[in-house]
């Protein structure tokens, strides 16, 4: 079988590690506003409630 695989340049690299990091802290501030919208509508007295 032939070696079909891309090397990248350290310059890709570079920019394929940016946008990795970028998407994960746009995920993880998506999911802190999520928490804290729910977290608002809900009350601060969401854990006074009975099941």
């Amino acid at each position: 079988m032939s070696d079909d695989r891309v090397t990248l340049t350290p310059k890709q690299k570079r920019a394929q590690r940016s946008r990795s990091i970028a998407l994960a802290l746009a995920l993880a501030a998506f999911v802190i506003l999520v928490y804290v919208g729910t977290w608002a509508k809900l009350g601060a007295k969401i854990l006074d409630r009975q099941m």
